[in-house]
């Protein structure tokens, strides 16, 4: 066997424009809103939750049940306060970002034909450039 056909990832990245970053820190501040909005919805399920079982905490079945409420929305309210929390890294990291930058929005993969002696390298080291939606390059 001389040659084999092989899937190999293609890097995407991006040239930071105004236009895109003004479009990502728009989507990472609705994210964030978004985020804030889930986490007061929670707490007000939590606390009609409780309100509607505080008879029931005086036994010792019902003392667990309550735990068990403040446990699961305790654990609803974490993962939406750590997605804040990354959302608002990233938007940080975004607004110091330089127009002209290239940044990774992604992977795709592409069918090659690997013969005896090619080198790997070149094969799975190929990236596409895009700026304003519109392929700007393809290295290799």
């Amino acid at each position: 066997m001389d040659s084999i056909s092989v899937k190999v990832p293609v890097t995407v990245k991006a040239k930071l424009t105004e236009k895109l970053k003004e479009n990502i820190l728009k989507e990472l501040e609705e994210n964030i809103k978004r985020t804030e909005l889930e986490i007061q919805q929670i707490n007000i399920q939590e606390r009609r939750v409780i309100d509607e079982n505080k008879p029931d905490v005086e036994t010792a079945e019902g003392a667990q049940q309550m735990q068990a409420i403040q446990k699961h929305f305790g654990m609803e309210r974490q993962k939406r306060l750590e997605f804040r929390a990354q959302s608002l890294q990233r938007k940080e990291e975004t607004e110091k970002l330089a127009i002209g930058a290239e940044i990774v929005q992604g992977t795709l993969e592409r069918q090659v034909e690997i013969h005896t002696g090619d080198d790997m390298r070149e094969v799975m080291n190929v990236e596409i450039l895009v700026e304003d939606d519109k392929v700007v390059a393809i290295r290799g």
